[in-house]
């Protein structure tokens, strides 16, 4: 792991310089975001675009899960949830500046413009700063494949040139995704020389070149499992050289600092409150893992209460209002659980959109893994007056929030590998392995929970046998059966890191198991998103969208609303 004190102090160091200051040395510069080429400082510029890539990523992610129901999902009708400004702050992130999520909100941030400052300084210092040019870029290229994911198109040719261009046009997917992979060529040149590092702060790698090699390698993967290029995906896979160990895994560590900044796991900044928990889980995912005695339950998941009311306990109108109503038709029929999941797993199911009542402390909360909350130990049950008893949700409490944003990881990456296999044999092999490693560093965050009695951890045989059915079960089933076993793992698996979920989704279809919306006539499933209405509001270029049903590139399923079938 990072060294907490060392990112808080760059956090500490970029907030001071990229925002305004009331010093009076200080006044007589601007923001380096508004400096010459050659006055910016280069490793804060970099610091910058790697901590408005992170914001992007956590912000995506939540999309892509609630979309999924790994998350859950407010509100009964998809265009109405997600209207013209939910890519504004992703979008100026990338291409101009937007307050920054992680770390200081107060940081401005703006990705292209600062890349593009980088590589003037690069081109006219005696330094050689290939390493912030590589990083950068290849930041850049995975942020504009996902822009095109989830928007459709992305601004590139045009962008970042206002004297050129001050109404920038959008670009095809196709040419962003071709576009995107020049740009990881130029990063790989950059990287492959294991430039000096010069006093940057790499809060992913460290600094190692090596370790960036591989995540170009991977993000080239996903390029070529969405557009189903087989034969350069099974070359990058020949190399061995991309993410396939966790070691390796591609992700973004969070600090402990409550405030002045707040470094810790947004999510668990929600859920560990004094007025408790904010945050409602995903009935869907819960109970899918409840069912099958899923080994990261207790890390995914920490409960507050032993009983749901409705599901093992009393209805409670004013705690669990559905707990009392009678489900739609449409539930019915599908047998799906509507509002209460048993044992204490207090969630909602998608689409419901309910006020909030006073269950803070009743609700299940993010566990330790990946916001670092706590771990699962039962001690709801508990005496509050035994001096083991640990309280519920509150400051401090855990991990502290000292999580991660996994973005990809090596056992997402054996999924892709089991996507593009050539036969089930291969396909199961890669599934039993995405699963171990899954497993295996899910349970590693336990230990960042001082409080947690892991005596309630799952031991090896349990283990074991786990992975042993899934796959047995996988490869016993056909067809349909088949297929939602391996999405269900998958979508389990992207547990706090949601954004090629939505991808997978929309590209197969599957899983058909997933809880329809609580609305019965939901409208279509987004296919992509509207464009950020900050952006068309100021573009004259740009004509809003009028539905959220155009496919992206690379989606060749049928339209809307058709598919996918379980919506």
């Amino acid at each position: 792991m990072k060294n907490f004190l060392k990112y808080i102090t760059i956090v500490l160091i970029t907030g001071m310089t990229l925002i305004s200051c009331e010093t009076t040395e200080l006044d007589l510069r601007v923001s380096p975001n508004d400096l010459a080429a050659d006055q910016a400082d280069p490793n804060l510029l970099l610091n910058s675009i790697q901590l408005a890539y992170a914001s992007n990523m956590a912000e995506i992610s939540d999309i892509g899960a609630e979309l999924t129901r790994i998350d859950y999902m407010f509100g009964r009708n998809y265009f109405n949830n997600y209207p013209g400004d939910t890519f504004d702050d992703i979008w100026a992130r990338t291409y101009s500046s937007d307050f920054n999520d992680v770390g200081n909100g107060d940081i401005r941030v703006g990705m292209f413009t600062n890349i593009a400052n980088l590589e003037t300084i690069d081109e006219i210092s005696d330094l050689d700063y290939s390493f912030h040019v590589g990083v950068s870029k290849t930041l850049q290229a995975h942020m504009l494949m996902l822009l095109v994911d989830y928007l459709g198109e992305a601004a590139l040719g045009e962008a970042g040139k206002p004297e050129d261009f001050p109404s920038p046009k959008l670009d095809e997917g196709v040419a962003i995704y071709a576009a995107a992979m020049s740009i990881l060529d130029e990063a790989e040149e950059l990287l492959a020389t294991n430039p000096q590092t010069l006093g940057a702060t790499d809060l992913f790698y460290g600094g190692d070149t090596s370790k960036w090699l591989k995540l170009i390698n991977t993000i080239r993967l996903k390029s070529y499992m969405m557009t189903g290029d087989v034969g350069s995906f099974k070359q990058v896979i020949a190399t061995g050289n991309f993410i396939s160990s966790p070691a390796d895994d591609f992700q973004f560590q969070y600090g402990t600092s409550e405030l002045q900044p707040d470094t810790r796991h947004p999510d668990y900044a929600d859920d560990y409150t004094p007025s408790g928990a904010n945050i409602y889980q995903s009935n869907w995912l819960m109970e899918l893992m409840l069912n099958n005695n899923d080994p990261r339950i207790r890390y995914y998941f920490y409960r507050q209460v032993g009983k749901t009311p409705g599901a093992d306990d009393e209805p409670d109108e004013e705690k669990l209002a559905c707990s009392l109503t009678t489900p739609p038709q449409h539930y019915i029929d599908g047998g799906f659980t509507y509002c209460s999941v048993p044992n204490g797993y207090w969630g909602r199911s998608h689409g419901n959109d309910q006020g909030t009542p006073p269950d803070n402390f009743e609700r299940t909360a993010v566990g330790v893994y990946p916001a670092a909350g706590k771990f699962d130990d039962n001690d709801f049950a508990v005496d509050p007056e035994d001096p083991a008893f640990d309280g519920k949700v509150g400051l401090g409490k855990g991990g502290g929030g000292a999580g991660i944003e996994p973005i990809i990881l090596s056992s997402y990456v054996d999924f892709w590998r089991a996507t593009m296999a050539d036969n089930d044999s291969e396909r199961a092999t890669f599934l039993s392995d995405a699963l171990e490693k899954s497993i295996d560093k899910v349970m590693s965050f336990g230990a960042l929970d001082p409080s947690a009695d892991l005596s309630f951890a799952p031991d090896k045989a349990s283990i074991e046998s786990y992975i042993a059915n899934v796959v047995a079960n996988f490869n016993d089933a056909t067809g349909e059966e088949k297929e939602n076993i391996f999405a269900e793992q998958y979508f389990i698996t992207l547990y706090g890191g949601a954004t090629e979920a939505y991808n997978y989704y929309r590209m197969t279809g599957y899983p058909t198991t997933v809880l329809p919306n609580w609305e019965p006539n939901p409208g279509p499933f987004p296919r992509s998103f509207l464009y950020p209405q900050g952006e068309v509001v100021t573009n004259p270029s740009l004509t809003q969208k009028q539905t959220m049903t155009q496919q992206v590139f690379w989606d060749n399923n049928p339209a809307s609303p058709t598919f996918p079938p379980a919506n």
